[in-house]
């Protein structure tokens, strides 16, 4: 059977190197899809890779989310800072615990909260910052930490987009002040086909998040195989990451820095963009990223988007913004950069199976599609 290799009329897509399908292979004749040894394997790889001292995988990054919000006693009648410019599953998290979201606005030239944002929002109610590291891009919120933690407000970051980002000198996620939740969706720099992971800040919230995502079992499966009992130590969920996902991404992460490279290079391609009139690059702080999205902002974004995908131009939207949703109304607030930027922004199509062809052929397309629709 032949495959047909995406292109620019793709918005997003996984890129595979050629070892992922004998992986999984391995582990389905093996007959154990749980919980193995091959998921610690990928905990220990991602920790040694970031310099940390543990990880904890998790099933999806919506999971690591909720795990971290639950090991940090976020809940009912709490107050949760998050950015409304996110996917609505950072929001959900904050509600499955009963907590409240308190939208803030970002930056327009980043889609980031800043500092000064998040300290304007802070009020007596708050006990955690959901900073959202858009596109891959880091945020540094250092200079509040102090403060933040006299207040007992805990910081915990969305990074699903920056898998192998930097803030400074330092990898994302090797912060020992915050917590920082990974995903390994289908189209992250780093895919498990779905996962996820909780960097903690002690061993005692790496065992918390452990027993949450086992349902409250302490015992590993290998553990509860030479024993006639177990014990469920608390509440807990079905959030543990399967052996066929942990497959996947160790034969990913065998090449990573090969998917660094070509994140990057693409990315640099499309700095063509800042050629044309009226189109806004979204800054994700190429020497520290890796980039997960390419957006920009244009005039005229809905016209601009039929017209591309009337030309099999793969563009997409990241995000509606949740303030203005209607599952979220209760919490609304007047956050008018983001409402300027929603209107505003558009992805490009962005993954590693694009030739520098293809990127050249979206940017002429969104140079016709502006004149078409009333650029000059």
């Amino acid at each position: 059977m032949s495959l047909t290799i995406p292109d620019a009329r793709r918005n997003a897509s996984p890129y595979l190197y050629g070892r992922e399908a004998a992986s999984v292979a391995r582990v389905l004749e093996a007959g154990q899809f749980g919980h193995t040894d091959l998921t610690v394997e990928f905990e220990r790889r991602i920790a040694a890779y970031l310099g940390v001292p543990d990880v904890v995988a998790v099933s999806s990054g919506t999971a690591a989310l909720h795990s971290a919000l639950l090991a940090t006693g976020i809940g009912l009648g709490d107050e949760v800072i998050v950015p409304s410019m996110t996917f609505c599953a950072t929001v959900q998290a904050i509600r499955a615990v009963g907590a409240a979201p308190r939208f803030i606005d970002v930056d327009p030239a980043t889609l980031c909260v800043t500092p000064q944002l998040v300290v304007d929002a802070v009020t007596d109610d708050t006990a955690a910052v959901l900073p959202v590291l858009f596109g891959g891009r880091a945020v540094d919120l250092s200079s509040l930490r102090e403060d933040l933690a006299e207040r007992g407000v805990v910081v915990i970051e969305d990074a699903a987009h920056a898998f192998g980002s930097h803030c400074g000198s330092e990898y994302v996620g090797a912060d020992v002040t915050a917590l920082t939740c990974f995903s390994f969706g289908p189209v992250k720099n780093l895919t498990c086909g779905q996962g996820g992971a909780v960097i903690p800040r002690t061993l005692e919230e790496a065992a918390t998040v452990r027993r949450l995502r086992m349902l409250g079992v302490t015992q590993s499966q290998s553990e509860r195989a030479e024993t006639t009992s177990y014990k469920v130590e608390g509440f807990g969920l079905r959030y543990q990451l399967s052996s066929i996902n942990a497959a996947i991404g160790l034969a990913q992460f065998d090449h990573f820095d090969a998917t660094v490279r070509s994140r990057r290079h693409l990315w640099r391609v499309y700095s063509a963009l800042e050629t044309l009139e009226e189109v806004t690059l979204v800054d994700v702080d190429l020497d520290h990223a890796v980039p997960h999205l390419c957006q920009v902002r244009v005039p005229h974004r809905d016209h601009v988007f039929a017209h591309l995908r009337a030309r099999n131009i793969g563009v997409g939207v990241h995000y509606p913004p949740n303030h203005l949703q209607p599952a979220f109304a209760r919490w609304t607030r007047d956050l008018p950069a983001t409402e300027r930027v929603s209107r505003e922004i558009l992805s490009l199509p962005f993954h590693q199976h694009l030739t520098e062809a293809d990127v050249h052929r979206v940017v002429t397309a969104l140079g016709h599609a502006l004149k078409a629709t009333g650029g000059p």
